[in-house]
């Protein structure tokens, strides 16, 4: 009894004396990281390595692994593998002058004598520019977009000019497949692609279903504020690009006017663990009879050869199929840095950083995303990996081995 008296009084006492400073207070929770998912995935097996952060931060939703987000540039890869299924069905030939399938004659200006064809522009060779943008709303014309000289660049002929990497092709490619097929871009798409893999995703949220839409993944910029797809910007709100006096209804649209409208070169939404299901079919090439073996070798071999004028990180690209760390290469495009060549295809925009790789011995492969990044110095798809996405790559290898 005395032993716990002494022991009040001396706590009452070394309270008295400590200074104000020294009060005891709660530390701050730990900073919650960005939203990142990472999934791994090889020939017979696909599961998530990461998952962290919030899908949204106002509700504090937590992310999970097949959440869908928007994927940015890798909805390429995935615009190119349905011109490919067109070409297995006979209804689009690569080398075809595009004006064919058009209806109108599209030249550069400053090379009126060539024609442009799919290959040229699915290899970022066709001689086109970003500088006047690359959105064109629903109710404005595609074929003045390209009438405008700032679509293009003076460096040289299509298919002759160097790999320049220009969003501005995946409209026209998309619009291309429409008018070849008589199908909506997005719906050629889930038709090629989605439905044969079992996966769900959309563009633009258009044919997403009310229980994906819930899950969206907001994607917030380095600084904290919404970049896109916050509640605010989700439907019944127009997700879609509308000409101004335009309704934003797509049921009078007609396949092969404007499919910019789709976002065909960012605008996929899909879950990690479904866009894993995309890279394995591809990895398994033939064993997943996504095409022909004459058309895939084609779509392979086109992303080996070097690209002539590409920057540091675009040294092996082709077909919307892109080659990293190639042995040899003096190409700044380092991402997993274990010694052999990664297949696929890498994304940014909106803070989101995201990538679609397999090794070049179709062994092992992984899909991600990671948000609230700052933009890269030169703007949209001009920067290489970052230290975090490396960083990001090198725990996944790590988790994978374990």
């Amino acid at each position: 009894m005395m032993r716990g008296m002494i022991r009040r009084i001396a706590a009452a006492l070394a309270f008295i004396a400590a200074p104000v400073s020294a009060e005891v207070t709660t530390p701050p929770p730990p900073a919650t990281p960005p939203a990142t998912v990472v999934v791994a995935f090889d020939r017979e097996t696909i599961r998530p390595l990461i998952v962290e952060g919030l899908a949204n931060k106002d509700t504090g939703r937590a992310v999970e692994a097949n959440d869908p987000v928007r994927i940015a540039s890798i909805s390429k890869l995935i615009m190119a593998l349905t011109a490919l299924r067109l070409v297995d069905e006979g209804k689009v030939d690569l080398d075809r002058d595009v004006s064919d399938y058009l209806g109108w004659k599209l030249r550069s200006p400053y090379h009126p004598d060539a024609p442009v064809t799919l290959a040229h522009l699915l290899s970022h060779r066709a001689g086109l520019s970003d500088r006047g943008g690359y959105s064109i709303p629903l109710g404005a014309s595609l074929e003045a977009k390209f009438a405008d000289p700032r679509s293009w660049r003076e460096t040289g002929a299509s298919g002759e000019v160097g790999f320049e990497y220009a969003n501005l092709g995946s409209p026209l490619i998309a619009t291309v497949l429409e008018a070849a097929s008589g199908e909506r871009y997005d719906r050629l798409a889930e038709r090629l692609v989605f439905a044969p893999l079992g996966v769900k995703a959309c563009f633009n949220w258009i044919g997403c279903d009310a229980e994906m839409q819930a899950r969206a993944v907001t994607l917030y910029r380095h600084t904290g504020e919404v970049a896109a797809d916050g509640p605010d910007r989700m439907p019944p709100t127009c997700t879609i690009p509308v000409a101004k006096g335009q309704a934003c209804d797509l049921s009078a649209y007609v396949p092969g006017t404007n499919a910019s409208i789709f976002g065909p070169q960012g605008s996929v939404r899909i879950g990690m663990m479904d866009l894993a299901k995309i890279g394995q079919a591809v990895l398994l090439a033939e064993q997943a009879e996504l095409l022909t073996p004459e058309t895939f070798q084609r779509f392979a071999m086109a992303a080996f050869r070097g690209q002539t004028g590409a920057s540091e990180l675009f040294c092996h690209y082709g077909l919307g199929l892109q080659v990293i760390e190639m042995p040899g290469s003096s190409c700044e495009d380092t991402l997993f840095g274990a010694g052999k060549p990664w297949v696929g295809h890498p994304g940014e925009a909106y803070g989101l950083l995201s990538g679609l790789w397999f090794d070049g011995a179709a062994t092992q492969g992984f899909v991600y995303f990671t948000t609230e990044n700052p933009p890269p110095a030169g703007g949209e798809d001009t920067g290489n990996f970052t230290e975090r996405e490396k960083a990001l790559m090198a725990r996944a290898l790590s988790l994978s081995a374990d």
